[in-house]
């Protein structure tokens, strides 16, 4: 399992999703955190190419030896790809959250929705608290 890590440069949501924005996409995954309090994944359950995801709605899910959890969008958009990789190997969630573990990306429909996300230094400080 990797070390607890948050990388600065991307944008939190308080559900313990990132968005790592680039111009009019992001990729969205979960954190560090998420996937270590849910344990060794078994399954994720992708949206739909092509599918709007809204902000702070589930858009997926993510199935745990432990729990069935749902992925709550950081952001809103359309699905323009999903990560086969985790799909076919959801442990890479587990192994690498921001790397090959990421989950979909997506076609923002308002960009400035990230203003309203937390950035590392305060999801850092949410995570103490928990």
């Amino acid at each position: 399992m990797p070390d607890e890590s948050y990388p600065d440069d991307l944008r939190y949501h308080p559900e313990h999703d990132w968005a790592r924005v680039e111009g009019e996409e992001a990729v969205l995954g979960i954190t560090w955190y998420a996937q270590d309090s849910l344990g060794e994944l078994v399954h994720f359950e992708a949206p739909e190419v092509g599918m709007t995801v809204s902000k702070d709605r589930p858009y997926a899910e993510v199935e745990s030896v432990k729990a069935v959890s749902d992925v709550i969008a950081p952001l809103s958009g359309e699905v323009l790809e999903v990560n086969e990789k985790a799909v076919d190997e959801p442990e890479a969630i587990n192994a690498d959250p921001y790397g090959d573990g990421w989950l979909v990306r997506i076609r923002l429909s308002d960009a400035a929705e990230a203003d309203g996300l937390l950035d590392a230094e305060a999801y850092r400080a949410q995570v103490a608290e928990q």
